[in-house]
């Protein structure tokens, strides 16, 4: 099993994920503690589906029955040409291109496959990209893939944040490949002082109820009431904490063709957002993870960043 495992990461590689590492599946009993104070806390805010299904979100055994291995990969999404910053509004960077869900999982079944053609079919192996009450950042830190920062980001010591996160959970007894990482954010408290909603309320605790991209994704109410000048421009989601940390001067461009923003988003203007409609989002978003807000949560986000103080 130790040459299968290291079979898998080199394939993984292969195929064009960053990194790969395997561990045996267990309950995550440290993860979930520091989860069920956040919820306790509230911090979740609207996203009432983090309190459902709690338990296979901490023991995968208890997702996928017979599931002894979890492989984790990471993948690239920081772009080679970002959006012009010049009269325009922002986006997060993993929405520039299609989304990832899509993409990610079809990369991820070819590496499903090839694993596959070395151990025969496997019942009850599953793929998964962000699409089921898994912890994903967890499971990243127990292969061996990075650490959480302050910012609660996973954060790769030698390539940064800005990945993707996919497993696969497979029902074999495989070798682990890599050791978990503590912190090493050291003294460095970037993200949480460029932080302008205060949503980083002290290290490795964030309220997501005052966080850009949940309130420009995932909440569904009305944001009058809040301050606009400190979304600074953000209409779908928010780098800050990312773009300020030390760790992303490794970052690289991904190679990946459907994760480059197309020629119409690099050449939107703030004019052409606020004039963005049904049409032109679809021709824009059609494949996009721009669709979680849908058109009018997108508009909703436009109008009140646009709002007159």
């Amino acid at each position: 099993m130790a040459s299968l495992s290291q079979w898998i990461v080199t394939e993984a590689e292969n195929l064009g994920f960053d990194a790969c590492g395997i561990a045996r599946a267990t309950a995550l009993e440290k993860e979930s503690a520091y989860v069920e104070q956040w919820l306790e806390n509230q911090h979740e805010g609207e996203m009432n589906y983090l309190n459902r299904n709690k338990e296979k979100r901490y023991d995968p055994r208890l997702l996928v029955e017979g599931t002894r291995s979890i492989v984790t990969v990471l993948f690239n999404y920081y772009p080679k040409q970002k959006l012009n910053e010049d009269d325009n509004f922002k986006i997060a960077k993993y929405a520039y291109g299609s989304d990832y869900h899509d993409v990610l999982k079809r990369k991820m079944r070819r590496l499903l496959e090839r694993v596959e053609a070395q151990t025969g079919k496997l019942e009850g192996s599953r793929v998964f990209v962000d699409s089921a009450p898994v912890l994903d950042r967890a499971w990243a830190v127990r292969c061996g893939l990075g650490f959480i920062g302050k910012n609660t980001a996973l954060i790769h010591p030698k390539k940064g944040s800005f990945f993707f996160i996919g497993h696969l959970f497979l029902p074999l007894d495989l070798t682990e490949t890599g050791q978990e990482l503590t912190n090493r954010c050291g003294r460095c408290t970037r993200c949480i002082d460029a932080c302008p909603t205060g949503a980083l309320e002290a290290s490795f605790r964030i309220d997501a109820r005052k966080c850009i991209s949940y309130l420009t994704i995932e909440y569904r109410g009305s944001l009058d009431g809040l301050d606009q000048k400190t979304f600074r421009n953000w209409i779908y989601g928010c780098d800050i904490c990312q773009d300020v940390c030390p760790y992303n001067r490794f970052s690289l461009p991904n190679c990946e063709p459907e994760f480059q923003p197309s020629l119409k988003l690099l050449s939107m203007t703030k004019t052409d957002w606020k004039n963005l409609d049904q049409a032109g989002f679809e021709a824009l978003f059609k494949h996009s993870a721009v669709q979680r807000a849908g058109f009018e949560g997108l508009k909703r986000n436009i109008g009140f960043i646009s709002k007159e103080s």
